[in-house]
Formats: C-alpha cells, sequence, structure tokens
C-alpha cells in the first residue's frame, strides 16, 4: 500500500485561498483523469467540499507523488504552486489512512461531529468508480471510512459534540437566544436547491418559520424542495419557489436568508444588500453556506444586517464542546487504522500463497502424470488414491507456513514476507501478477454496486 494524499482545508489554509481553490464537477473530473495519466498514480480519486480539497492516490514513488499531485491541484485549481504550497499538507500511508477516517468521523470538521462529510465522502469514491481511476485499495479506503464514520456516529455521543453546519451557522445568528425561539414566524429565504440548501430548508421549517421561498437557477428544483417541505403531515410551513430573478423582490420580504450555491461569483452584493434593507426595522439575518461565497462580505458592515459565513464558522467553532466524546472517537480511528492495515497487507501476500498453491498443484499433477507412466497397471481407484495421498502430503506442508505467512505479513513491517516467500520457492512473477489483477477485476465489479 502506498497511499498519499494532498490537499488543504479551512484548518491548513485561509478561506480566500479556499474559495479560489474551490473546484467544479467538471474540474473534479479533468483533474482525476490527469493524475492517473501521471506516471507515479495507479489510482486516484478527489474529496472536494466547501471548506477542503483532498487529492487521493496510489503512488509507487512518495517524493514524486507528492511533487506531482501538488502540480495537478495547483493546475486545476488555478492557483499558483507557489502560492498553494504553503497551505498543503501530506499524509501518507497509515497516516493518509487516519485522516480520512478522522475527517468522515467528523473529527477534522468545521463543527466538529458534523455527519454531512459521509455524504461528501460517498461522492467522492462514486466519482472514482464512475472514471475508473479508483481500484482496489481506493474502494478498500472510501469503503471502510464510510463504515468508520457510521460506527463513530451511532456508538459515541460525537454527534452532541458539533451539529451539522446549518443548525451551527443558524445558532450564531441566533446569538443568545434559542435557535426555534428566534426563527418562529420569521419568513425565510432559501437561495439554492442542492443537498446543503435542502437541509438548511428542512432546519429552518422544524425551527418553526412561517414561510419559506426556494430560489434557484434550474426552477423545477426549487419547486422540488417546495413541494416536499409542503408535504401533508410535514411542518407546516408555506413553502413555494421562485427563479433567480426574484431573488432581489424577495429579500426586501424575508427575515433570515440562507445561500448555498454553485456559483462563481457572488449572488448577492453588498448594494443588493444594502438596497433590500432601506426603510425596514426588522433585521436581516444571512447565513452564507457557500465555498466560494455566495454573499458579499461587505454585508458585515452594513447596519441591520447580520451575517455569518464559513469564515465566521470556523472562528466560532475553534471551542468545540465534549472532549470524552472526541477522545472515544479517535479510540475507534486508532483502531480502524490498525484493522485496516492488517487487512491490507495480509491482502498483498494473498496473490503470492496463491501463487504457491498452484505451483504446487502442478508439480502435484506433473508427479502424478509421470507415476502411471511407469506404473501403467494402476486401476483407477489405485490412482486416485495415490493422487489423494500427495495432494495432502502438500497441503500439509504448506498450511502452517502459509497461514503463518498471513499472519506475520498482517503485522506492522511485514510487507517483506511475499518478497521472501517468491525468492525462497522461486515464483514466476507474472503468475503473482495474474492473481493480483485477476483479484483486482473481481473487486471492481463488486464495489461498484456498493456505493
Amino acid at each position: 500500500m502506498s497511499l498519499l494524499v494532498v490537499g488543504l482545508s479551512h484548518r491548513s489554509a485561509p478561506v480566500s485561498i479556499l474559495e479560489r481553490a474551490a473546484l467544479a464537477a467538471d474540474t473534479q473530473a479533468k483533474l482525476l483523469q490527469d493524475t492517473l495519466a501521471a506516471e507515479p498514480a495507479a489510482e486516484g480519486t478527489v474529496l472536494a467540499t466547501c471548506n477542503r480539497i483532498e487529492l487521493y492516490a496510489d503512488v509507487d514513488k512518495f517524493h514524486a507523488g507528492v511533487a506531482e499531485l501538488s502540480t495537478l491541484l495547483a493546475q486545476h485549481s488555478g492557483v499558483g504552486l507557489d502560492e498553494l504550497t504553503p497551505y498543503l499538507y501530506v499524509h501518507y500511508e497509515d497516516r493518509a489512512v487516519h485522516h480520512l477516517f478522522s475527517v468522515a468521523c467528523g473529527l477534522d470538521s468545521m463543527v466538529v461531529g458534523e455527519g454531512q462529510i459521509l455524504g461528501q465522502i460517498k461522492d467522492a469514491l462514486a466519482l472514482g468508480q464512475e472514471l475508473h481511476t479508483a481500484g482496489r485499495l481506493l474502494n478498500d479506503l472510501f469503503q471502510q471510512a464510510l463504515r468508520v464514520g457510521k460506527r463513530a456516529h451511532s456508538e459515541t455521543g460525537i454527534d452532541r459534540a458539533g451539529q451539522s453546519l446549518v443548525t451551527f451557522g443558524l445558532e450564531q445568528l441566533a446569538d443568545d437566544t434559542d435557535v426555534d425561539t428566534w426563527a418562529k414566524g420569521k419568513k425565510a429565504l432559501v437561495i439554492g436547491a442542492g443537498s446543503m440548501s435542502s437541509l438548511a430548508a428542512a432546519t429552518l421549517a422544524r425551527s418553526g418559520v412561517s414561510e419559506i421561498v426556494v430560489a434557484n437557477r434550474t426552477l423545477a428544483r426549487a419547486e422540488r424542495l417546495a413541494q416536499i417541505l409542503n408535504e401533508p403531515g410535514g411542518t407546516g410551513v408555506a413553502a413555494h419557489a421562485v427563479e433567480m430573478v426574484a431573488v432581489g423582490d424577495e429579500l426586501t420580504r424575508a427575515d433570515v436568508v440562507v445561500s448555498c450555491t454553485g456559483a462563481t461569483g457572488l449572488v448577492l452584493t453588498g448594494e443588493d444588500i444594502e438596497t433590500a434593507v432601506q426603510g425596514r426595522r426588522a433585521p436581516l439575518a444571512l447565513l452564507d453556506l457557500a465555498m466560494p461565497r455566495d454573499i458579499d462580505a461587505a454585508a458585515h458592515r452594513i447596519p441591520g444586517v447580520r451575517l455569518v459565513d464559513i469564515e465566521s464558522l470556523a472562528e466560532a467553532s475553534a471551542d468545540a464542546p465534549m472532549a470524552a466524546d472526541v477522545d472515544q472517537v479517535r479510540g475507534i480511528v486508532s483502531d480502524e487504522v490498525a484493522a485496516f492495515g492488517a487487512a491490507q497487507r495480509a491482502a498483498h501476500i494473498t496473490p503470492t500463497v496463491v501463487a504457491l498453491r498452484t505451483m504446487a498443484a502442478d508439480v502435484v499433477a506433473s508427479e502424478v502424470a509421470r507415476l502411471e507412466g511407469r506404473l501403467p497397471g494402476l486401476d483407477d481407484k489405485q490412482r486416485a488414491e495415490i493422487t489423494q495421498t500427495v495432494r495432502r502430503v502438500v497441503d500439509k506442508l504448506l498450511h502452517a507456513p502459509t497461514v503463518r505467512v498471513k499472519q506475520l505479513a498482517s503485522e506492522p513491517g511485514g510487507a517483506g514476507y511475499a518478497d521472501a516467500l517468491r525468492t525462497l520457492f522461486d515464483l514466476d512473477p507474472e503468475t503473482v501478477a495474474a492473481v493480483s489483477r485477476a483479484d483486482l477485476n473481481d473487486a471492481d465489479v463488486k464495489n461498484r454496486g456498493r456505493v
């Protein structure tokens, strides 16, 4: 295993750099294709969220891999390599596994314990599978990361250590007031109809707002979200959809605005917001969850306007509570990293063991054929008994060393046992490689249906 991750996040880079480095969906696909075209990488996938961009790859050379992945991130993000490099972090092998498992559990999130990252990890794996850039290593890694994240949320109180980004943002807007009390009766405008915007709309509805207007560039998506909010047995909120051109008018009526779109420019400018608040008495609360930002940072300076964005959320969430739950999750991550490493090391030697047993079977077949030539008078029963006896002898001789070598290979530093086994028995490298290719093809077919 030669897993390498190169990336940047809210922990390593300022919001201004993260905004500029944000990757559109088509850019992510091109980045993965170029990663596999690069010499050091055999597999690759990208985890891109509003506050992190990470490129995962299976590489055969560490230093060359770091240089190539860093260059690719710079090229596709549009941020110069010299400017980007100080904000990049690098994790290799077990440290890379530990990093992804921590991310999956919400330990590395802006709001500790948030669960939305699991969906984003699932999307990252699906993209790698769709483009055939994720092979056995990354399939295994990301599938296990999803399981580890779910385990952390089901076995610990990490959910209490930090709410979703939406809930946390609304709490910041409400300041010292209970969110349900603060939101009750307010009119809300939700800009965007993706997963984060849908979560925001649902959270606002549960908090007691009286009306939700959904605006989106594709009106049909906004209408679908509004329909879900209006379903019988729901929260009772009145919801309807509008086109993006109506946002200016809706802004004058709204008490709270949540925006999370994929736009590359501002959705609400300072001028838009100043116009909307002219002559009104009620304050306007703005929550910007987009990266790059949707709402002009100049809104901070407009009287009667309170803006909470990714940058202010990062500052407010610096002192995460409930250390006991965090420590418990860290323990789970450490255990799972050790188990994953052992499984990968054991799997690495399996093709060699299979090749050894295949060679032994060929030797048995050859010797039985030679014996038949020297003893042509054997009947079928005698021939079968001799064949079975020879096979049992070979199986017994190979059983203990093959079981033991798998155990040894699963331990730290056990990667060299496969090489030793190949050398001792003079195994054909092509035979071992053929077994590996067959395993990889089987795993690829199986894993494509698991996301």
